[in-house]
């Protein structure tokens, strides 16, 4: 059996989930970070050293890392098709899932934590403003590359789509005012209508 270990409330198992989803994979999640724990003890750190979510555990194999969580099971159940066999198609999809990752992630963080996480007396909204005005910036980009594309890597569902749409699901969720951005809000309609994603950016923000 497949298993996740990681709260759903996480982005970052919320990548990792949809994708055994999509792949329609058997799997179990079990509950850790956060209010639940676990990550501390022995065993967790065992299995992940960095003692966060997600963990994926793939019979012997013991894997970390959430966007490399997906790239996993894409090239191992959906090899040619969610992972590019084509060598420049790959690494366009790799470049998009970096982005999110180190591009878009720390820019929108701070609104996320300080309007979600953090009581409302100990908000700091220069940091919301700061992370607000960077995001913006991303998004034009983002919706120039959409104007382009009618998905991340192409024209077609890839790896690349995941964790860009869990991404715009914690961003979106935070109902800020922002300008109609046509391109970007299309493709996200394309990711809430997939079945799959389901239970994943249906979710509240937590």
């Amino acid at each position: 059996m497949l298993r996740i270990w990681g709260r759903i409330t996480s982005i970052n198992v919320r990548k990792a989930v949809w994708t055994a989803q999509e792949l329609g994979l058997e799997f179990e999640r079990i509950d850790a970070g956060g209010a639940f724990g676990v990550t501390k003890t022995p065993e967790y750190i065992g299995m992940n050293p960095n003692s966060v979510v997600p963990t994926l555990v793939d019979g012997d194999f013991i894997l970390w890392e959430s966007n490399v969580i997906v790239r996993y099971l894409c090239a191992k159940h959906s090899l040619g098709n969610l992972y590019p066999i084509d060598l420049k198609e790959r690494f366009n999809a790799e470049r998009w899932m970096d982005w999110q990752q180190t591009i878009f992630n720390p820019s929108g963080r701070d609104a996320f934590w300080q309007l979600i996480r953090i009581p409302e007396p100990e908000r700091d909204m220069k940091k919301v403003e700061a992370s607000i005005a960077s995001t913006e910036i991303l998004l034009d980009r983002f919706e120039a590359h959409l104007s382009k594309n009618e998905y991340i890597a192409g024209n077609k569902l890839s790896m690349a789509d995941i964790p860009m749409a869990c991404e715009l699901h914690r961003w979106f969720g935070l109902n800020l005012p922002s300008k109609s951005r046509p391109y970007v809000e299309a493709w996200y309609a394309k990711m809430l209508a997939r079945p799959a994603s389901r239970n994943v950016l249906t979710l509240p923000l937590a």
